[in-house]
């Protein structure tokens, strides 16, 4: 089981005193009589299956290893569409005259050009 302060350390290796007292309720469900899969299954409802060290491989721990991936794939994925589309469009067509005089009185200059 894993302490829940240090985060990385058993709660045996751990000197913490939630680390401590996670022990004595350890040793509680021992003399009681309860199985491993007991205490832990009692230990996940309590605190979340986050208390594991090795945490069961479930949907949702599948989903969590895998999110960087897909997103990283998916950034690729938009960046290449995104780049592919705009590098394909054909460049706007030249101003006519009409237009360019237009914006030549627009932006105040004289259409000395």
């Amino acid at each position: 089981m894993r302490c829940l302060v240090c985060q990385n350390e058993s709660i045996e290796d751990s000197s913490a005193g939630l680390a401590r007292d996670l022990r004595r309720v350890v040793r509680e469900h021992v003399a009681q009589g309860e199985s491993n899969q007991q205490i832990m299954q009692w230990m996940v409802t309590r605190y979340g299956n986050f208390i594991r060290l090795k945490p069961a491989l479930s949907i949702g721990t599948i989903l969590l290893w895998s999110m960087p991936v897909l997103a990283l794939l998916l950034g690729c994925g938009a960046a290449f569409f995104f780049y592919r589309r705009h590098a394909a469009a054909p460049p706007p067509p030249p101003l006519s005259d009409d237009e360019k005089a237009r914006l030549a009185r627009l932006t105040g200059e004289d259409d000395r050009t």
